[in-house]
């Protein structure tokens, strides 16, 4: 198979380390929150979600912003970067954490809640590398990111 534009398993590995992070960060706060608020438990996904592209949006963009790019053009970045690969994340982290009995109802001292949350992202993780390396071989994602570390 022909690996263009860097889409070798490594890099799509580091794009997905690093959109893990803004993920793993809004996710963990807003699971948080809303168990820590009594939320219902669709009010805390969806607040979950919300703060995973809002992390994974903003740590894309302070790296880009360090290239020179005004802050308009870094948002365009990100959401071509990012948007594909949180919103994969999401959607897997977010199923694995609801399909696992009790978790949503489980209090943030419960070992059941914790347990849940790094299982739901450690899955998500292994779904998303190949998504990145795909996209990233095709020019797109984290490839647009790649183009502005190179200035």
């Amino acid at each position: 198979m022909n690996e263009q534009h860097g889409a070798s398993w490594a890099t799509a590995i580091q794009a997905t380390l690093h959109c893990l992070t803004g993920c793993a960060i809004g996710e963990v706060l807003g699971m948080v929150l809303g168990t820590a608020f009594g939320l219902h438990n669709a009010t805390t996904v969806v607040l979950s979600i919300v703060l995973a592209f809002v992390f994974g949006y903003g740590l894309t963009m302070c790296g880009v912003l360090k290239s020179g790019l005004p802050a308009a053009a870094a948002f365009k970045v990100a959401l071509a970067a990012d948007t594909v690969s949180i919103a994969v994340m999401e959607l897997i982290d977010n199923t694995v954490v609801v399909a696992i009995p009790g978790a949503m109802d489980a209090g943030l001292a419960s070992f059941l809640f914790w347990l849940a949350l790094v299982l739901s992202l450690a899955i998500a993780f292994v779904v998303t590398v190949p998504v990145n390396k795909w996209m990233i071989g095709r020019g797109l994602g984290h490839a647009k990111v790649h183009a502005h570390h190179q200035h």
